[in-house]
């Protein structure tokens, strides 16, 4: 198995770990993430399913079960391209997903890696 195998199947055991609610948002948010930033590399930060862009993660989603919260969070980090003037979200978040919202997920993706 490779090293990138082995990662992906990390954050494969991250997401199978979760509650049953956030573990079907978690797998679909995952399959967005590879759908639309293939070249991202995913990997555990912190515990959390992670992609990085080989040196930096990218961004992230956690469990709302990691910290007792109401809602899960998709955060991004500083090397998502995101910015916006002087002040932008990095974190958002997640309760349910429905079309409209994963078609939002996917822009923010799309715009974070390019």
């Amino acid at each position: 198995m490779t090293q990138q195998q082995t990662a992906e199947a990390q954050v494969l055991a991250a997401i199978a770990a979760m509650p049953d609610d956030d573990r079907a948002i978690s797998e679909r948010l995952h399959q967005l993430i590879r759908e639309n930033a293939p070249h991202l590399e995913p990997r555990t930060w912190y515990g959390m399913p992670a992609y990085s862009n080989g040196s930096k993660i990218v961004m992230h989603f956690m469990s709302r079960a990691k910290f007792g919260q109401r809602y899960m969070s998709l955060a991004f980090q500083d090397s998502a391209h995101l910015d916006e003037g002087t002040f932008w979200p990095t974190a958002f978040a997640l309760t349910e997903l429905s079309p409209e919202v994963e078609q939002q997920i996917v822009a923010l993706i799309k715009r974070a890696v390019s």
